[in-house]
């Protein structure tokens, strides 16, 4: 017995030696991997306009990402002009520093598609951000728009109450855009489920403040009770806010709209009671989104126009009720942030 256990003793010792020794770790090639696919490689985005809260929010964060691993970027601001964004992406199609990545801001369905094939087969990978368009990208990151629709028709029909006219009015953007479009198929989905509501109106304000304030005004002086508006985009719907308060209803028209979740287009405007809700998207989620998608592009050797996934960005109405110190961005902190880095 004395001498088994001498020999497990021993053993242990042994084992414990071994255990201690020093291991040399391998080396892990992956971060060479890594930074040789990403070194010099170019991202350009292309939105709409670079004047606004969700292109500005992303390019923040997009450049302190993309400086990051070594890459370079760039925008290009159309300033809400069709012809000028085409004119953008034909030029970075031609140029000898063309990007590896084209993020775009599609105007619409159609505009845009053939472009955007043109720069696939250029061997530019294309990425849609927040608005679809007929066109297999190599990846649209942004809300699913008709599933925004059922979330502010929702929230329209809490906000009116059960013992409201049940009037509701639309202001679309327009007859073109998917972000629209989808919204206007989401919100009448709800209703069709909720048949006392009634849209009595639903003009389009072209995404234009001014436009939104006249017809918004419009549609209060021929329907008084109205209790409920619909506007499709927070960029304009301080339009129709405007004509509510001129039309002394702010407390008897419950105003909805969409937004990127910027603290002063969106929170500080439920808090004051602008907006009684907002379907809002997490911008900075959707923006890191995008960078993880430009990241495994770059590395997969994959031909652009391979693949064509869907990363929906996710979505919530914001009221009152939920409002919290973190439910919103502020775009002049996100700015200062990415400026220290």
């Amino acid at each position: 017995m004395k001498k088994l256990l001498s020999i497990l003793f021993a053993g242990t010792v042994f084992a414990m030696g071994v255990s201690a020794a020093p291991v040399k770790a391998a080396d892990d090639p992956s971060p060479a991997i890594y930074a040789e696919a990403m070194k010099g490689k170019r991202v350009m985005l292309v939105p709409m306009a670079m004047g606004f809260d969700l292109a500005q929010g992303w390019a923040a964060i997009l450049k302190r990402e993309v400086d990051a691993f070594g890459g370079v970027f760039e925008t290009r601001d159309p300033n809400w002009s069709v012809e000028a964004g085409a004119q953008a992406i034909t030029e970075a199609i031609s140029s000898d520093t063309k990007p590896d990545v084209l993020i775009v801001m599609s105007p619409d369905l159609n505009s845009y598609s053939k472009l955007m094939k043109k720069a696939q087969a250029a061997g530019i990978y294309v990425i849609l951000v927040d608005n679809p368009a007929n066109f297999k990208a190599d990846a649209y990151v942004g809300g699913d728009w008709t599933q925004l629709g059922r979330l502010e028709a929702e929230a329209v029909i809490k906000g009116c109450g059960p013992n409201s006219s049940k009037k509701i009015g639309l202001v679309q953007g327009d007859q073109v855009n998917a972000t629209s479009l989808y919204q206007y198929a989401g919100i009448m989905e709800v209703l069709e489920k909720n048949p006392d509501f009634k849209v009595v109106a639903k003009p389009d304000s072209n995404w234009d403040a001014t436009t939104s304030r006249n017809v918004t005004a419009t549609m209060l002086q021929q329907n008084p009770d109205i209790c409920g508006i619909i506007d499709f985009w927070d960029g304009d719907a301080v339009g129709a806010a405007a004509a509510i308060r001129e039309a002394k209803l702010q407390d008897k028209v419950f105003l909805v709209t969409t937004g990127g979740g910027e603290k002063t287009a969106d929170c500080d405007k439920i808090a004051d009671g602008t907006y009684g809700a907002v379907v809002m998207t997490d911008l900075a989620k959707e923006t890191h989104n995008m960078v993880a998608i430009i990241k495994y592009l770059l590395q997969s050797g994959q031909a652009p126009g391979t693949a064509s996934p869907f990363i929906y960005t996710l979505m919530k109405a914001t009221t009152k009720e939920n409002l919290r110190p973190d439910s919103c961005w502020d775009l002049k902190a996100l700015q200062a942030e990415a400026e220290l880095k």
